[in-house]
């Protein structure tokens, strides 16, 4: 069977190799492999979230579901005060977001959500999230994440169009987490969820 970026465990080899991305005017390089989420390179919707973000100069900052952590390092990198963390169920990725902050040197906390300090609160959470675990996979990730945004806070997501993000929204709203659409470009919504 066939690999998924939000295995904890890939099966597939560990064979590495370099990308290039721009991301706010800097050029950088970043080890990526196989078995992780958009390991050929950059994705659209994280550049998209990442052209339509400015990271906080200070505070802490959660990259959910970080890959081989392009939002984390170029955060950590650009606002060397903020604390940023990368959790993410899959090994081999945390292990490459280590790898691209010591690259970028920059300070990042790479960690599996269990490694997480249950009473530590963000004032940012980040997230390209994993639409493909399935709709409730997706709900019960964020029930559990988005209570950590400390009080003042907010989470930005970045979610496809076709992969339903309008729905996505609704579904916040509902839940208590109010939420807009602060921009849209090739063909994904960028949302942010404030505390309730």
């Amino acid at each position: 069977m066939a690999d998924h970026y939000f295995d904890d465990q890939p099966g597939t080899a560990d064979v590495r190799r370099s990308v290039r991305a721009t991301v706010w005017g800097r050029e950088h390089t970043f080890t990526t492999s196989a078995g992780v989420f958009s390991h050929d390179g950059l994705d659209h919707a994280t550049a998209v979230l990442l052209a339509e973000s400015e990271p906080p100069a200070r505070g802490r900052l959660l990259d959910l579901g970080c890959g081989w952590g392009p939002i984390a390092c170029v955060a950590a990198a650009a606002e060397p005060a903020l604390e940023v963390w990368a959790v993410d169920v899959n090994p081999r990725a945390l292990d490459l977001t280590a790898l691209n902050a010591d690259a970028l040197g920059a300070r990042v906390h790479p960690a599996l959500p269990e490694q997480v300090p249950t009473d530590l609160t963000f004032d940012t959470i980040w997230s390209n999230p994993p639409i493909r675990i399935g709709k409730q996979a997706l709900h019960d990730l964020l029930l559990q994440w988005l209570p950590r945004v400390a009080p003042g806070g907010s989470a930005r997501l970045v979610v496809g169009k076709n992969l339903g993000a309008d729905s996505l929204q609704r579904w916040l709203v509902q839940q208590g987490w109010p939420t807009d659409r602060v921009a849209s470009s090739r063909g994904f919504r960028v949302l942010e969820v404030r505390r309730g």
